[in-house]
């Protein structure tokens, strides 16, 4: 009985829900596909980043220790006949990096809050897609 029920397109309804079954399928794994998409682009950007950051990391170090011993020994050489010269050149060097470096840390961890690894622009699609549906679920019902 069911069956014999024609849409206006000559569909009977046991068509008409097996293309909704079809489409719906097909909008899911879609979606799937776009997430899984977004996570993989962003992982290979931080695994190809990531070696990068260890080197320059391992390179700037040392380059921050031999700077250090620079000025530690030009404060040193400020202070002739002084027997403490190095011990208040290290004190002063250190007391600048603990301020400099506090500073940047505090920078740093506003900024990687900031930033989040949520797949915005797929949450932003469903969200649409949420929308959408809702829309066409009202219009049906009317």
């Amino acid at each position: 009985m069911i069956n014999d029920v024609q849409t206006a397109d000559g569909k009977n309804i046991a068509d008409v829900l097996r293309d909704f079954k079809n489409e719906f399928s097909t909008f899911v794994a879609t979606r799937v596909q776009m997430l899984q998409e977004e996570l993989k682009i962003k992982a290979t950007a931080m695994k190809a980043a990531l070696p990068m950051l260890i080197v320059g990391f391992a390179f700037l170090g040392v380059a921050w220790l031999l700077l250090t011993a620079v000025i530690v020994t030009a404060i040193a050489a400020a202070l002739p006949n002084n027997p403490w010269a190095y011990t208040i050149s290290f004190a002063i060097v250190m007391a600048v990096y603990a301020i400099f470096g506090g500073l940047l840390v505090v920078m740093g961890k506003n900024a990687l809050s900031k930033q989040t690894l949520k797949p915005e622009k797929t949450i932003r699609v469903l969200q649409e897609d949420k929308i959408w549906l809702q829309t066409e679920a009202t219009r049906i019902q009317a």
